[in-house]
C-alpha cells in the first residue's frame, strides 16, 4: 500500500448567503486510513464533504487528491478520480433488487440496439461484489425494501466500492441501525482498508467513530476545533471540543 496523503483539502471556504458554513478548513486522509468527522448539527461536516464529492464547489481553498491538484465540479467527476459519497438517505430503488441497485445507471446490457439486461451477468457480479465485503445477503433477488436497514447500508457501500474507489465518505452510516446491524457496518468499514480503500465517516455516534478512526476532526461552527489521533484522546476529550465556548483555545 501506497504512504502519505491520499487527500489534502487546504484552506477551504464555503458560505450560503451571510451564513459562513466552512471557515479556512484543512484536512488530510492517508492512504489506508479512516478518519473520522464529527461534530454538533451545522458543524460543517456534511457540507465539507459535499464539496469533495462535487455536489457543492468551495468559494476558497484547494484540493489535492494523489499529489495533484483538483477540480470537482460535479459528482461525476468525483467518480471518474476515484471519490464515492453513501449518503444518509442511501439512494437505492426499494423497488428494485441487489443487482439492479448495484448497476444502476450502468446495466450490463446485450449488443447496441437490443438492450436487454444481461441479469445472470450482473447477478454474478453482485455476488463477487457481496463476497469480497462480506456482505451478508444471501439471495441477491431480494427486493431492496425487504433487507434490514443495516443490509441496505451494506448495498449502498457495496455499490460505492463497485465503482473501485480511492476514497469512500459515508454519512451517519450507522444511524437508525439496531446494534448487531451497527457491528457489521462498522466491520465493513474497516473492512475497507483491506482492499486499499481509505475512508472518511461522518457520524455523531462518538461510539462508532471510536471503533474505526485512526484519527478525529472535530468541528464546530464551521471551523476546526481540533484534531486528535484514536489512540490519543477519548469521548470525553472530543466532546469538550465539539461544545467548547467561543474564544478558548483550540489544538
Amino acid at each position: 500500500m501506497e504512504k502519505g496523503n491520499i487527500l489534502e483539502m487546504k484552506n477551504i471556504h464555503k458560505g450560503f448567503g451571510g451564513l459562513k458554513a466552512l471557515v479556512d478548513v484543512n484536512i488530510t486522509l492517508k492512504y489506508g486510513e479512516v478518519i473520522g468527522l464529527v461534530g454538533d448539527n451545522a458543524a460543517g461536516k456534511s457540507t465539507l464533504m459535499k464539496i469533495l464529492s462535487g455536489a457543492y464547489h468551495a468559494d476558497e481553498g484547494k484540493i489535492i487528491f494523489k499529489n495533484e491538484e483538483v477540480s470537482i465540479a460535479s459528482p461525476r467527476i468525483a467518480r471518474q478520480i476515484g471519490i464515492e459519497m453513501v449518503y444518509q438517505d442511501l439512494e437505492l430503488c426499494p423497488n428494485l433488487d441487489v443487482p439492479a441497485n448495484l448497476f444502476l445507471g450502468r446495466e450490463i446490457i446485450t449488443k447496441p440496439g437490443f438492450k436487454f439486461l444481461k441479469k445472470r451477468k450482473m447477478e454474478g457480479e453482485a455476488l463477487d461484489i457481496l463476497s469480497r465485503l462480506k456482505i451478508d445477503v444471501k439471495n441477491p433477488r431480494i427486493k431492496i425494501d425487504k433487507l434490514s436497514g443495516g443490509q441496505q447500508q451494506a448495498v449502498a457501500i457495496g455499490r460505492a466500492v463497485s465503482f473501485e474507489p480511492k476514497i469512500v465518505i459515508m454519512d451517519e452510516p450507522t444511524a437508525n441501525l439496531a446494534v448487531v446491524e451497527i457491528d457489521k457496518v462498522l466491520e465493513l468499514t474497516l473492512r475497507l482498508k483491506d482492499h486499499g480503500i481509505s475512508a472518511i465517516v461522518i457520524s455523531h455516534r462518538l461510539d462508532d467513530v471510536f471503533k474505526v478512526a485512526d484519527r478525529i476532526y472535530v468541528l464546530k461552527h464551521g471551523r476546526i476545533a481540533g484534531i486528535r489521533e484514536k489512540m490519543e484522546t477519548n469521548k470525553e476529550e472530543v466532546i469538550k471540543l465539539m461544545f467548547m465556548e467561543e474564544g478558548e483555545q483550540r489544538a
